[in-house]
């Protein structure tokens, strides 16, 4: 997805974005504010690598921390919808996963949740696995992902509201 064009479409729907992002640090918010005319579209970014900040940024609750772990599609889920009521935004993207190197058996390196938090709507989760194709690649294939999912979102909203 060209994010200019993102941007540009966002802007001409009315729509604003909130990022939470673990795995990718940033990285999202930043290809977004990169483009010029963002600020009409971004209105903020978590960065809540920690699960204290997770919890505490994004209200993530620790019975789901400890039920499932912070790789999780529940997580993902609880991210973005607390991105999404902290920013009071039109939608919001998170995204949470095991870069590596490392992980385990039941969490591999390279496996990736998403979340996509939209107002007035079920919050959507889904979890990409990457395999070990080294950190720097699965971060910028879950920020390109992640900007996929918002451009879905555009484009869903676009129809339902003829813009």
């Amino acid at each position: 997805m060209d994010t200019a064009e993102l941007i540009r479409r966002a802007t001409a729907a009315g729509i604003t974005i909130a990022t939470a992002e673990s795995c990718t640090g940033g990285m999202i918010a930043a290809a977004l504010t990169d483009t010029p005319g963002s600020s009409a579209v971004v209105d903020r970014g978590f960065v809540t690598y920690s699960n204290a900040a997770k919890m505490q940024m994004l209200g993530v609750k620790t019975e789901t921390l400890d039920a499932v772990g912070a790789v999780s599609e529940e997580v993902a889920a609880e991210m973005a919808a607390g991105a999404l009521a902290n920013a009071g935004v039109t939608l919001a993207v998170s995204v949470t996963g095991i870069a590596g190197p490392g992980g385990s058996e039941f969490k591999p390196e390279g496996r990736v949740c998403f979340g996509l938090a939209r107002s007035g709507q079920e919050t959507v989760t889904e979890t990409v696995e990457y395999g070990a194709i080294g950190r720097d690649k699965v971060r910028v294939a879950t920020r390109d992902h992640a900007l996929d999912l918002l451009a879905q979102a555009v484009s869903q909203i676009e129809r339902e509201t003829g813009s």
